[in-house]
């Protein structure tokens, strides 16, 4: 199946002349069947401002650091297709506000403060509520897409116990004997492997789609 090329320059037009409101950056295609997904110039940036604000990182409109959002958002292109075909359940926007209100708790004290920080960095609230929001569903979606087919089996815990005593009992005070950390250690297993398989299946999304660069659009 062949897509007609996608124009690299959106225009509007505004009293007779042309307006540039965005640009295509990358174009990613699935196959038969299957529309191609756009990631914008826009998209980019805010991806990259929003990553900077909660790390606490000064803020990197490099080269470098496009690349890297770009592979993150192309990532998220096939996380939103297959939430989309599996129907499975989106974080509410009440989520999202808990965490909003968790992160101006923990780093900002004041509501004045978060907003200030996010107007440093060329952000508003909506786009951090929007990122919780997504962030939430994402997790929500590994959970549920990966974790039934992880399996721990009390040799695995044993084994992970054996080769880790010391510093499984530093992490955990209190607790030293195999029983009173085998919960923690299948939940550090089960977590590692959900991981495994998810970063897995990312690979073969990216090897089994056609991905586009418009290398001017990332540097």
């Amino acid at each position: 199946m062949r897509f007609r090329a996608i124009p690299f320059f959106l225009l509007a037009c505004l009293l007779g002349k042309a307006a540039v409101l965005d640009r295509i950056a990358i174009v990613v295609g699935a196959g038969e069947g299957v529309r191609p997904s756009i990631v914008k110039d826009s998209d980019i940036d805010r991806d990259i401002r929003l990553t900077s604000f909660l790390n606490g990182e000064p803020l990197d409109l490099s080269a470098a650091a496009r690349k890297k959002a770009a592979n993150r958002l192309i990532d998220q292109v096939f996380i939103r297709r297959e939430i989309e075909l599996g129907d499975y359940p989106a974080a509410t926007v009440e989520q999202a506000d808990q965490q909003l209100a968790k992160l101006e708790k923990q780093k900002f004290r004041t509501t004045a403060a978060l907003q200030e920080g996010l107007r440093r960095y060329g952000l508003t609230e909506a786009d951090l509520r929007f990122y919780f929001e997504w962030q939430l569903t994402i997790l929500r979606f590994i959970d549920l897409r990966f974790r039934p087919a992880v399996l721990v089996t009390d040799d695995d815990i044993a084994k992970y116990y054996q080769e880790r005593q010391a510093a499984l009992s530093r992490a955990h005070l209190g607790k030293s004997s195999l029983d009173d950390l085998s919960e923690e250690i299948r939940d550090i297993l089960t977590g590692e492997r959900v991981n495994q398989q998810f970063f897995a299946w990312l690979d073969q999304q990216r090897k089994a789609s056609k991905i586009q660069f418009h290398e001017e659009s990332l540097g």
